[in-house]
């Protein structure tokens, strides 16, 4: 899969039903050696398109469990969210 078909779709979060961002409003972590995708960074709190709060959550790749046509479900247990 190319990063241009993953651009626009929305993260879900499987176990709380949320949405926390669109892939191409998030970073990616990607292994220089590799040139795989480690992980998402996904900014914690926006506001209007506006960071409101510093940090980010990150989404290790091993966690996303389906890439559909429009969403990218996650399931990550809240004690391995790490927020920067």
């Amino acid at each position: 899969m190319r990063l241009s078909e993953l651009s626009g779709k929305e993260i879900v979060d499987v176990k709380k039903a949320e949405r926390l961002g669109v892939l191409g409003q998030t970073d990616l972590e990607i292994n220089e050696g590799t040139g795989q995708i480690q992980a998402l960074l996904i900014p914690s709190v926006k506001w209007f398109g506006f960071r409101k709060q510093g940090g980010e959550i990150r989404v290790p790749w091993q966690h996303i469990k389906k890439i559909g046509s429009d969403m990218i479900i996650i399931d990550v247990h809240e004690e391995e969210k790490v927020e920067e």
